[in-house]
């Protein structure tokens, strides 16, 4: 809803008090002089009135009240448990020592989530590339989405972070034997690329790199359409037993999957992915569960180091 500024509702106000005021001495001639001065009297009454409707209008309905209360009590909830996944994955993970725990969660999810009947129907594979701390880990999966053959899709969130958007654009990968075999070495297609203000490598904006390198490009046709993708790998802050996610808070997955799901599109599948720290389990009454908004996507799986949802 669409509030009036404070300077239009003051005037406003100021009209109604000056307005009352004005009827109250319109009206006292009226009755002193009848009927020739009624006629004025009764305009000024339906002014009145008017300009009072206006004021009352401008106030929000108890249903939009209710509604605006809930949002913010929603947003309230979301940044406190943000807060605290925060602290418990920095406990777990401290920057300074986390390298083997994190590793190892990590390649537990992933060992699960390539068992997966979907995962191996999949011919196209959307996937995040990992931030350096505090997340899981994801390069030693990449190199097995790349081997098994799928087409992959990388997000790509650009310079204008305010935007809160974000493509998935597909690496073109030459399956040449040279190239094959360096997929296997330390450095990775996408340690050379640009990194945004998380860390994380990003697609490049120029067109193409040098000959017998992992070639990527922005051009249009590859950035990913309704249908392109079969599985959507989905990170989050904190995911729960009903599939809930909580994300950063700035809603760039939301988005994206509100485009590729556009008109219908059932594709693509959503599989959460998450450390053990990060899994909320509901109590026995239900409580416990992530809070949710209208616009936030619930998973169609999820996948821990020892479960999957």
């Amino acid at each position: 809803m669409n509030l009036p500024s404070a300077t239009a509702l003051s005037s406003s106000l100021f009209l109604h008090f000056s307005q009352t005021r004005a009827l109250s001495c319109a009206l006292l001639p009226s009755f002193i002089f009848g009927a020739s001065a009624s006629s004025s009297s009764y305009r000024l009454l339906r002014s009145f009135n008017i300009n009072r409707e206006i004021i009352r209008n401008m106030s929000p309905s108890p249903n939009e009240a209710n509604d605006d209360l809930a949002i913010n009590r929603i947003r309230q909830q979301k940044q406190t448990l943000r807060r605290q996944i925060r602290s418990r994955i920095k406990s777990a993970f401290p920057p300074e020592d986390c390298t083997a725990n994190l590793l190892s969660q990590s390649n537990r999810v992933f060992s699960r989530l390539f068992t997966l009947p979907q995962y191996q129907a999949a011919k196209s594979v959307g996937f995040f590339l990992s931030m350096p701390t505090g997340e899981i880990q994801t390069r030693e999966a990449i190199k097995r989405i790349v081997d098994d053959g799928k087409v992959l899709f990388i997000p790509r969130v650009g310079l204008d972070f305010e935007k809160c958007d974000m493509d998935l654009v597909r690496a073109v990968i030459p399956l040449t034997s040279d190239v094959k075999a360096d997929r296997h070495d330390e450095h990775m297609f996408y340690d050379d690329w640009p990194r945004n203000k998380w860390g994380i490598p990003e697609p490049p904006l120029n067109e193409g790199k040098a000959e017998n390198e992992v070639q990527f490009t922005t051009s249009s046709s590859l950035i990913a359409q309704p249908g392109d993708i079969d599985l959507l790998i989905v990170p989050g802050l904190a995911f729960d037993s009903n599939n809930n996610r909580l994300g950063q808070g700035k809603g760039y997955y939301d988005r994206f999957i509100s485009k590729m799901r556009n008109e219908g599109e059932k594709k693509p599948l959503l599989v959460g992915v998450c450390l053990e720290e990060q899994f909320i389990d509901l109590g026995d009454d239900g409580t416990g569960s992530i809070p949710v908004s209208d616009h936030d996507y619930i998973m169609d799986m999820v996948v821990t180091p020892t479960k999957i949802i």
